[in-house]
């Protein structure tokens, strides 16, 4: 029981390092915005570095997936919500931004120094994002690799 046990731990974390690795490979670092239904460009190689994969044993499963960001953005009683850029890339859907007049134009406030923002004119503007799925196609591109994973793994001991 023990070997199928390991093994099981084993394989399932060798399919979270396969469909893991499908997902980095899917989002492209470049400046350009990619076109909604197709993988997301990542700007900064943020989205594409946080995407991790880890066994669970209580539920002996493996959890892959972006982790949360810490950017806030608002919803819509004008409350922070944080966490919410790599649901929204993957389902599409839309966020609250908040923006301050600064320097003749709206630009994203920097909600780290609210010194910085004091006085100035704010706003929440709602941005639109169309679904840019990244994670299901990985799961799909990855899908013939991880029958072979479990080929001969557990093994009789004489």
């Amino acid at each position: 029981m023990a070997a199928i046990d390991s093994a099981k731990r084993a394989n399932l974390s060798r399919q979270g390092a396969f469909v893991r690795r499908a997902a980095k490979s899917l989002i492209r670092k470049r400046k350009k915005a990619s076109e909604p239904g197709s993988p997301p460009s990542s700007h900064t190689g943020l989205l594409r570095e946080f995407i991790y994969f880890a066994y669970e044993p209580f539920t002996q499963s493996v959890i892959i997936g972006p982790v949360k960001t810490n950017q806030v953005f608002f919803d819509g009683d004008g409350e922070p919500v944080t966490g919410t850029v790599p649901e929204v890339l993957e389902y599409g859907g839309s966020i609250r931004v908040r923006e301050v007049f600064q320097y003749g134009k709206w630009r994203r406030a920097d909600l780290r120094s609210r010194r910085k923002l004091a006085g100035l004119p704010s706003r929440l503007r709602k941005v639109t994002i169309a679904a840019r799925p990244y994670m299901a196609p990985a799961l799909v591109s990855a899908k013939e690799d991880l029958a072979k994973v479990w080929q001969n793994s557990v093994r009789r001991s004489a």
